[in-house]
């Protein structure tokens, strides 16, 4: 009877533990880091994305509208300083200017004319005062002839001052004519032209934004202007470390450091407030070739730390919580207190352990405290 009754209960044992065999809860397969340490950057990046600006920029247009008359570049030209790339037409001003040199001219000739009578008046009066100490002419003849020479001297005078005045009608006149033509203010690549050959090219009046007739850009020198949120503003200082990304180049990194914080916020419609940083690339000759406008995102480098015990920021749940797996592969809810952060690595000051293993897989379905987990590449290999 004794033996009968150990038989059941031997047999009823196997059931029971053959139904928690199959009815137990399948482990859930999770990705797991193995919390090590490395270096740990605190950084900020850019709201919105910044942009490739040049150092020397200026969008071109005559003074004065007119037709445009010559064209001397195209778009993508490089051009030298003071090089003509526009010139509306100008005949009735380069007429005028004529008459204004021919009057200087006039000027000069009757100034050196009035001028060499003068002398020569004085001269005679000199001449007239000699005789007349000696008795050989009356007094009044020489005053007389003083007279003359101060008259003559001040019709010299006058006609000098004319002169001036006709170098300033020149002066005028050419003034009238460079406002129909564009030179080039520096060195650099025509970016934009709008107008052709016989169009009319009309200046902005103020209040009325109208396109510039030529954009120049200096694409020899390169810098990144980057939004940043205005809360984190304050925590950007010039000379700091930077890194550059562009979409253009997703595979490289540029290496700056900042030279300008604004000293402005930027307020746009629906969009958040923001400060403009501008960062200057620490080797410049990397950026050449670099288009302007080409979109960047910028990474201040705030503060970093070496050998220190880290773990995915993407690991750290809602109150500064992680989920651990310990040796019965059951997780566990593991408390840690952060230091340094960023987008990508989380320092931890307390609560781990080298070595320690953490789940990343938090978006699975029943990834929770209690749940029974096994490593990926270990569910694989069963």
């Amino acid at each position: 009877m004794k033996k009968s009754l150990l038989t059941l209960i031997a047999l009823i044992a196997v059931v029971a533990a053959g139904g928690w065999w199959f009815t137990r809860p399948k482990p859930i397969s999770v990705r797991v880091h193995r919390v090590e340490t490395g270096r740990v950057e605190a950084t900020l990046a850019n709201t919105r994305a910044g942009s490739i600006e040049s150092c020397q920029r200026t969008k071109l247009s005559t003074i004065a509208g007119g037709r445009i008359e010559y064209l001397g570049v195209k778009e993508g030209d490089r051009v030298e300083a003071g090089q003509v790339l526009m010139r509306l037409w100008r005949d009735d001003l380069s007429a005028r200017a004529q008459v204004a040199e021919a009057q200087l001219a006039s000027a000069k000739s009757r100034a050196n004319e009035a001028c060499t009578v003068a002398d020569n008046a004085e001269r005679e009066a000199s001449r007239q005062e000699a005789l007349a100490a000696k008795g050989f002419v009356s007094s009044s003849r020489a005053e007389s002839a003083r007279t003359e020479a101060k008259a003559r001297r001040t019709a010299c005078s006058s006609a000098q001052k004319d002169i001036v005045t006709a170098e300033r009608q020149v002066a005028a006149a050419r003034a009238d004519l460079s406002r129909t033509v564009i030179t080039a203010p520096f060195a650099g690549t025509v970016a934009k032209i709008v107008g052709e050959v016989g169009e009319y090219s009309t200046p902005s009046p103020p209040g009325v934004p109208t396109p510039p007739a030529i954009d120049l850009i200096d694409d020899t020198c390169l810098y990144v202007k980057a939004p940043m949120d205005e809360l984190d503003a304050p925590k950007i200082k010039t000379g700091q470390a930077v890194r550059i990304r562009l979409d253009a180049y997703p595979n490289r990194v540029f290496a700056g450091h900042v030279r300008r914080v604004a000293p402005f916020v930027t307020a746009l419609e629906k969009q958040a407030r923001t400060v403009d940083v501008e960062v200057d690339f620490d080797t410049p000759d990397e950026a050449k070739g670099l288009l302007v406008g080409y979109s960047a995102d910028v990474e201040v480098l705030l503060e970093a730390r070496d050998d220190v015990l880290r773990i995915p920021t993407a690991a750290l749940q809602e109150g500064n919580r992680v989920l651990v797996i310990p040796a019965d592969g059951r997780l566990k809810a593991q408390q840690v207190k952060p230091g340094l952060a960023n987008w990508e690595w989380t320092e931890v000051r307390e609560g781990l352990s080298a070595g320690s293993r953490i789940v990343l897989s938090l978006e699975k379905e029943g990834v929770k405290p209690g749940a029974y987990v096994v490593e990926e590449s270990a569910a694989g290999g069963k």
